[in-house]
Parts: C-alpha cells; sequence; structure tokens
C-alpha cells in the first residue's frame, strides 16, 4: 500500500506538472495550426511492447512528463477513450478519443502498440494530463468530459468521434 501510495503521489505530481500551463489557460486553449496534423498524422510511428508498463524506446528522446503521460495514459484506458481529442486528429489519423493518440492497440495479454501522435501534439498532451490528473482527485468522468469539452469548444477543431457518456 505504501509503495502504491508512494507512485500515485509522483504521478499526480508529474501530470500536475505537465498540466499546469494548459490549466491556467483551460477557458481559453491556444489555437494552433490543425492542418499540420495532416501530414504528421500519417507519419506516426507505431511500437509494440510486450506490456503496457514497458514504455517504448521512442519515448526516451522526450522529457519526463510526457513520458510520465504516456505511461499513465495505458493505467487509464477506460478513462481516456471516453475524453475526446480536439487536435482534429479524428479527421486526419480516424482517432476516436484521446486515446488512441498514444495507445493504437492493446491486447488482453497486454501486450501494448504505442504510437508517436501524442509525443508531437501539445493538445493530446494536455487532454490526457488534465483528464487522468481530475480523475486520480476523484472528479467523476462525466464532470471531466465537461470540462475537456468546455474547454476547447471554441478553437474551430472538431473532436473526435468520442461516444457521450
Amino acid at each position: 500500500m505504501k509503495r502504491q501510495t508512494g507512485w500515485m503521489l509522483t504521478l499526480t505530481a508529474s501530470l500536475a506538472l505537465a498540466a499546469c500551463a494548459p490549466a491556467e489557460q483551460a477557458d481559453k486553449p491556444a489555437k494552433t495550426d490543425h492542418a499540420a496534423h495532416a501530414t504528421h498524422a500519417a507519419g506516426d510511428q507505431l511500437e509494440q511492447t510486450a506490456d503496457k508498463t514497458i514504455a517504448p524506446d521512442f519515448l526516451k528522446e522526450t522529457d519526463a512528463s510526457t513520458q510520465t503521460i504516456y505511461l499513465a495514459v495505458a493505467k487509464h484506458q477506460d478513462l481516456l477513450e471516453k475524453m475526446p481529442c480536439y487536435c482534429g486528429c479524428g479527421e486526419t489519423a480516424g482517432h476516436t478519443s484521446n486515446y488512441d493518440c498514444f495507445i493504437a492497440d492493446q491486447t488482453e495479454s497486454g501486450a501494448t502498440t504505442w504510437t508517436t501522435h501524442g509525443i508531437t501534439c501539445g493538445t493530446c498532451l494536455d487532454i490526457a494530463a488534465q483528464s487522468i490528473v481530475a480523475y486520480e482527485q476523484g472528479t467523476p468522468m462525466k464532470k471531466i468530459r465537461k470540462d475537456i469539452d468546455a474547454a476547447y469548444a471554441n478553437t474551430g477543431v472538431v473532436p473526435t468521434k468520442t461516444p457521450a457518456l
């Protein structure tokens, strides 16, 4: 229990740090050039690991916050499959949720196919971090979804076709 509590505090602190800037601007997320996703989605690379706790090699070249978010996404599949992404990846990459920005497939045995999409997109990282931090703080999924939708509603980007809660 003590080990799990320590891990949870580290995760929450890392995610909170990663989410600080976007959380401060939650009412006005930055508009980005989402047209660039048309080309970068086509260039997303996939890497499979034997388990969701094993980070893909491409994360070695990223900062600690990005690595923490990726590994947290794998542990929060049910949450992030219910959160939309507002980077335009629904139209350009066929994503249906924020989860798809990080993981292309995860089998029952734990084998995980990771995608580089998330490391190239601040919007994807921000939505995942905000969602996970809120969830870890006890916020219900419906409220998290409502907050994400409200924060990105005025960006002019069509969200992924994530099923309603």
